[in-house]
């Protein structure tokens, strides 16, 4: 299973990015091989709508999960359509939060904020 985490620098050692949306990079997990890919995240400088592109971004690489602090309501939308299951981080360890998926102790993120739509990050 392939799982997506925003996070603040390209190592296992960095923290979960609290922004979705303008966070430097994602992490690209894969829970049965162990390879991690990091990724720059091209939707951090955008005027607006950031949230959507990441979305995308997270989309196109074909992840099954996605483990974040928060998720704007548009990203979100793009995330649920494509049947992408959104996680809630437990806090801000890559390696704490992706034992705690592979145990099956994350909780789906149901707290979705209207998004910041131009008024910073998402």
């Amino acid at each position: 299973m392939k799982v997506a985490i925003p996070v603040n620098d390209k190592s296992m050692e960095a923290s979960v990015s609290e922004s979705f949306g303008r966070t430097p990079y994602y992490l690209i997990y894969d829970t049965e091989s162990k390879e991690s890919v990091f990724l720059d995240n091209s939707a951090i400088a955008s005027q607006g709508g950031a949230g959507i592109k990441a979305a995308q971004i997270v989309v196109d690489n074909r992840v099954n999960a996605l483990i974040t602090p928060r998720c704007g309501e548009n990203a979100a939308e793009i995330i649920q359509a494509a049947n992408i299951k959104l996680f809630k981080t437990i806090n801000d360890s890559i390696k704490d939060n992706l034992t705690a998926f592979v145990e099956g102790k994350l909780a789906l993120l149901e707290e979705i904020h209207a998004g910041f739509h131009g008024h910073g990050g998402t």
